[in-house]
Parts: C-alpha cells; structure tokens; sequence
C-alpha cells in the first residue's frame, strides 16, 4: 500500500470520529465499524490496483514501500574451521660439532659455506704425541710376534713350558689391544662430516686448545628441513598425522600445502601446548629457524552449513535471520530464529533453525521488519535501502 492514500484514511477514520456527540457511545462505535470496513474495502482495492498495475509496468513495485533486497541461497557444503599457529623450519640435520677430546687445533680444513661430503675431514688436531706413541707400540708388537711364533713352534715340539707359550701370546695381543686404541684416539684427532652438506658456521681456529663439547663447526643439510609449532593444548586431539595443512613462508610471500608428519602427545608444562611437525617440500629457498605460519582445520561438520554472520540479528527472543517466504500471492520477509554455532572467515555454522532450502535475506536485512512486502533483486540489479516515493 502507498503512502499517498494514508492522509485519506486518516481523514475518514478522523471524521467519523467526530461527527458524532462526544457522550455519544454507541454512536462512535458504530461509526468507527463502518470506518474500519471502509478501510479495509480501501486496501483491498489498493491492493488489486497494485497488482493489476505491476503486470502492466514492471517497474512499477519499485515505486512502492516495498524493500528491495538481494537474496542469499544457502550452500550446503561442510562447514571448516581453521586456527592459525607459528611454526619455525628446522633440520633434522643442523649439528653443531665438537671434539671428542682435548688437544691444540692443528688445521682447519673448510670455511663458512662450502659444500662438503660425508666423511670429508673438517678439522684435526694435534696428534703428534699420538703417533710416536704409536710407532713405539708397533715396534713392540713386531718383537712381541716374533717371540710369539717361535714359541708357539717349540710347545707344538713339545718344548719349552707352557707358561712361555702363554706368556709370548698374552704380550702379543695386549700390544695389539694397545694399538687399536692407540688407532682410535688418533681418529678422535680428526673431526669429520658425518653426512653430506653445508659448512654454516667454523668456530675453529688453529693454534686455539680444543676441547670436549667446545663448537668447532655447524653443519647444514636443506633436504632433510621440516616444521615444528607448538599449539596450545586447548586443540588436543583435534590433529592427527596426515592431516592438510597449508603453510604460509613469511620471507617467500609464498604458500604451499603439506601435512601433518608427527603430533606430540606431551603438553610443555611452562607454556601448556604440545608440538607437531610439519612436512616441508624439499626444494624450497628456505632455512632453519625461519618463520612459518601453519593454517590447520581443527573442526569440520558434515551435517550442518553456514551463512554470512553478518545476516544474523539478535533480539529478547534470541538470534534470528530473515527468509524469504511468498504468503498470499506476496513476497514477505519471515524472521527465523537460529542457533548459530562458531564462526569463521564471515560465516557462522547453523545448528538449528533452518533446513538448508531456504532463501535469506542478504543485502536491504537491515531495513525489513517481519512481515515486511520486499522485492527480490535479480542478480545484476543494484540494490538501494528502500526505495523512494
């Protein structure tokens, strides 16, 4: 109905009214029924007047106070929700290597950066006292087997005792004991890669005194780097192995997606989270310690959907949206009231409320009321609040 037939509603609900005496009860009312049924006669014909026009003219409801809105089709995919947690890349091959005894660093083999192989000497220390030590022991044992091999020929002659015999074998084999260990601190003398790689830092300098657990050298292998996070252990159980997760590189501007290798099963208890580990893409210009940030989907629900949290209204009754619903021959706006479950990205899950077929009142919610006529926008017309008289 159209604003311009309110003043002449207004004027015959006025004078009948008033026309009467002011004692006048019955007089009043029955004015007032015959007032009433005019005004119903009025908006019926208004009404048949509207329909009747809008078929001729398309554009003619857009005259009208009716709200012109844009509707929202529900989708019934699953609804997702993510969190987002720092991680760092780190190498299951990033070792900080020392001596295994003490001694003068003699030469340093390599320098920051360098690649090198597995095996490849990297630095060695001074084993001068070693070596000599070592000669002396090997000029012991050539004697000692001497002895040995002709005493064993005379006790298979039946000559000599056999506490000779034993005696001569017992010298020959603790001076091999000795020489194998000797052969042993020797190789502690020499630091060596222990798998192939990159040299990342040399603490060593030669002339300085090395010493057990002292840095010497880091050493760096890119094909073996993974991510490590620690999430709060609010998510416990809500990630297993091989779930997708997408990774985002900071320093690249760069996203990939992988998945969960490993979840820890111990909360910290100084920070109370539990860790997982990532798998990384070899390949990738990245390097340990870097910062990461992981995207990881801690909830999926098959059996509810989502609409723009922004349609959802609130009053003393609850949470509500407004559908579109067709009542005698009229396009209307119906609240509904929902129970919204969480949110994520703009869009709210839906336990309750709506079966998933309804349309919703997207954009113009804000300016329809219940019950309100609206006009359904087609997809290319723009929307305006209300339309003006």
């Amino acid at each position: 109905m159209t604003t311009k037939y309110i003043p002449l509603i207004l004027t015959i609900v006025i004078s009948a009214c008033t026309s009467q005496p002011a004692n006048d009860v019955d007089a009043k009312k029955a004015e007032l029924e015959t007032a009433r049924k005019e005004l119903a006669e009025l908006k019926a014909k208004i009404s048949d007047l509207e329909k009747e026009i809008s078929l001729k003219d398309s554009t003619f409801l857009k005259n009208t106070n009716s709200v012109l809105i844009a509707p929202v089709k529900i989708d019934r995919k699953p609804f997702e929700h993510y969190i987002e947690v720092r991680g760092s890349v780190a190498s299951r091959r990033n070792v900080t290597l020392s001596a295994q005894t003490g001694g003068e660093i003699e030469r340093v083999y390599v320098r920051e950066g360098q690649r090198v192989t597995k095996g490849q000497t990297l630095v060695s220390l001074n084993a001068d006292v070693l070596r000599n030590t070592l000669a002396e022991l090997k000029s012991s044992y050539e004697l000692a087997k001497t002895i040995y091999e002709k005493q064993e020929k005379l006790w298979n002659q039946k000559i000599g005792t056999e506490v000779q015999y034993l005696q001569a074998k017992n010298n020959k084999q603790s001076l091999e004991n000795r020489i194998a260990a000797t052969n042993a601190q020797l190789a502690q003398m020499v630091i060596s890669a222990p798998f192939s790689g990159t040299v990342d830092k040399v603490d060593a300098l030669e002339g300085e005194m090395a010493a057990p657990g002292l840095p010497l050298v880091r050493m760096v292998n890119s094909e073996d780097l993974y991510i490590k996070a620690d999430v709060s252990e609010e998510f416990a159980g809500k990630f297993k192995q091989n779930d997708k997760v997408e990774v985002y590189l900071t320093s690249l501007d760069k996203k990939v997606s992988t998945t969960i290798s490993a979840v820890g099963q111990v909360i910290n208890p100084e920070n109370r989270t539990f860790e997982i580990e990532v798998k990384l893409t070899p390949g990738l210009a990245v390097h340990p310690n870097q910062v990461t940030v992981l995207t990881l989907r801690d909830y999926v629900s098959t059996n509810s959907f989502s609409i723009p949290t922004k349609l959802i209204q609130r009053d003393n009754q609850g949470q509500y949206v407004y559908i579109v619903e067709t009542k005698a021959g009229a396009t209307v706006a119906r609240k509904a009231y929902v129970r919204p479950g969480i949110s994520y990205s703009g869009n709210t899950e839906i336990l309750e409320g709506l079966t998933g077929d309804e349309t919703i009142v997207g954009e113009g919610f804000r300016d329809v009321t219940d019950g309100a006529e609206i006009t359904v926008a087609k997809s290319e017309e723009p929307i305006t609040a209300v339309a003006k008289n």
